[in-house]
């Protein structure tokens, strides 16, 4: 636990500084820094080499949190995200107090509360405002599964790599992505 506790420190430093970490997300390997900074996430588009006008998911720690830069929360939402069976990132159209360079064009803005991933909780919890989370890849180039496939080049670029759970050999899979509709219902982007 000391080692977590650790790593947790290091890398919320480096975020408040306004610097990009590398780090194991509750999904895949991710690069990520403080969402409400646009310099630091304008350096993400750069280590990955990726457009600018590609939005990237957020993470919240929980509801709170998320009501902070989402406008309108469809009813029953809270109860929606806790029956979910694995990592689910949502589409919302009415983001505030998060700048431009993380809603995407049509104006919406993708975040997941994590729930089942104590790094990334406490990461987000001390942190206090959202975390960029975008596969640890060059744009195009396949996301990395594990620590062992993240490239040498997005090692170098990042200015901190986490030490936890580098060892891990699951191979994980990228977040379901949800879009919830002005309506109401949910049109699902990425399964």
């Amino acid at each position: 636990m000391n080692q977590l506790i650790k790593e947790v420190q290091a890398a919320e430093e480096e975020v408040l500084l306004g610097n990009v970490v590398l780090y194991p997300t509750d999904t895949v390997w991710g690069i990520g820094c403080d969402a409400e900074s646009a310099d630091a996430v304008r350096k993400i588009f750069k280590i990955k080499e990726r457009e600018e006008s590609k939005a990237m998911i957020l993470l919240v720690a929980d509801q709170e949190m998320l009501q902070r830069y989402v406008k309108d929360l469809p009813e029953g939402f809270e109860e929606m995200v806790k029956q979910q069976e694995r990592p689910t990132t949502y589409v919302f159209s009415s983001p505030q107090n998060l700048p431009k360079e993380v809603i995407a064009e049509d104006g919406t803005v993708a975040i997941r509360v994590v729930q089942n991933d104590e790094f990334c909780h406490r990461l987000i919890r001390q942190v206090g405002r959202p975390i960029v989370s975008t596969s640890a890849n060059i744009s195009g180039q396949p996301s990395p599964k594990t620590f062992a496939d993240v490239s040498d080049t997005i090692k170098k670029r990042v200015d901190f790599v986490v030490n936890w759970r580098q060892d891990d050999d699951m191979a994980s899979k990228p977040s379901r992505i949800v879009k919830i509709e002005a309506d109401g219902k949910l049109t699902v982007l990425r399964e």
